[in-house]
């Protein structure tokens, strides 16, 4: 009778034993659970950021453009301010008749003789091509709208033709064309895959385009500039033109000076350059920075028509740099067809 009491006591002590470990168990799970999700949750959070960082891209302007294909970014954060500035023509040191000139060339340059002699060249109105536009650095782009502000996913180089230098050639082209100037354009992306060596692809696009075609007079080398301040900000140039907002475009130029000695008909080009800036100038009036001229080649001397023109910064929206191009393809055709 002993024993048998000894074995139900042994019995109930088991059963309370087990129903304790039962509920510890319970207690030990629901308190592991919320800790275990907050641990995923914050690795979730560092893998975001980390993937983040390694795909935003890159920013410096001696860097190839992006693939159209590669994986797109998420919404960044803001990278920096976008701060509106205009560039006044009218405080150039040397100046003449609506031309504003920033000589930086060491060389003298009279204004006044060049705007009176004529060009070297006369434009035909036929079918064989008198002018040809291309890109040095064709992947340059612009701002997808006019804003105060940018984020790190925001591309100042776009394979994307429809976002890069080649709507901008585009634009011109089509004013120049529809003036009866026939007019060529290149596509071709010499700054990519390497940004390094853009001129010399673009030297040996323009020698071949000569070669095939020997009507071409005229070469337009056209890009957009990049203006920062600080360490993050970015400088948009603009400028309203019957009442539309336009990216500020500039004439550069280069000359034989400095350690350029293999151009040797820069007079020539500086020439087309002064009278274009003369007419951009009067039929719209602050569009035009003051021509800049510098001791540089940048294939110029392949022609005696060679211009290299920029269109606005990589803070001015797309739209505002095409309504400058409409402006320039106007003020070219014009020039062209009175003087050409």
């Amino acid at each position: 009778m002993r024993i048998g009491g000894i074995i139900r006591f042994f019995v109930v002590c088991i059963a309370c034993f087990s129903i304790f470990l039962y509920n510890a168990a319970d207690i030990f799970s629901a308190q592991k659970t919320p800790l275990k999700e907050a641990e995923e949750k914050e690795i979730f959070i560092e893998e975001e950021e980390v993937e983040e960082v390694v795909s935003t891209p890159e920013k410096q302007e001696e860097k190839p453009a992006e693939s159209t294909s590669s994986v797109a970014v998420s919404a960044g954060a803001v990278k920096g301010k976008i701060i509106e500035k205009y560039i006044s023509p009218y405080t150039a040191k040397l100046s003449y008749n609506n031309v504003y000139v920033k000589n930086s060339s060491g060389l003298s340059v009279n204004i006044k003789q060049l705007l009176e002699a004529s060009l070297s060249f006369k434009i035909k109105k036929n079918d064989e091509p008198q002018v040809l536009i291309m890109h040095t650095h064709t992947t340059e782009t612009f701002m997808d709208k006019d804003t105060d502000v940018y984020t790190e996913n925001f591309k100042s180089r776009d394979r994307d033709n429809s976002k890069n230098m080649v709507k901008i050639g585009e634009t011109v082209a089509e004013k120049l064309n529809a003036a009866g100037i026939k007019t060529l354009h290149d596509k071709t992306q010499h700054d990519y895959p390497q940004y390094t060596g853009s001129y010399t692809r673009s030297a040996k696009t323009v020698s071949s385009y000569l070669k095939q075609y020997p009507s071409i007079k005229i070469v337009l080398d056209l890009h957009r500039d990049a203006v920062s301040s600080g360490e993050s900000d970015k400088i948009k140039l603009a400028t309203k033109i019957k009442g539309k907002k336009a990216a500020q475009v500039m004439l550069v130029m280069g000359s034989q000076s400095g350690s350029v000695t293999n151009y040797p008909n820069w007079q020539e080009n500086l020439k087309l350059a002064l009278k274009l800036q003369q007419v951009l100038e009067v039929k719209y009036p602050t569009l035009a920075r003051p021509l800049s001229l510098v001791s540089k080649n940048y294939n110029q001397s392949l022609t005696k028509g060679s211009l290299l023109i920029e269109f606005g910064t990589d803070a001015n929206s797309l739209e505002e740099a095409v309504y400058s191009a409409e402006m320039v393809g106007e003020a070219l055709a014009s020039l062209l067809n009175t003087e050409g």
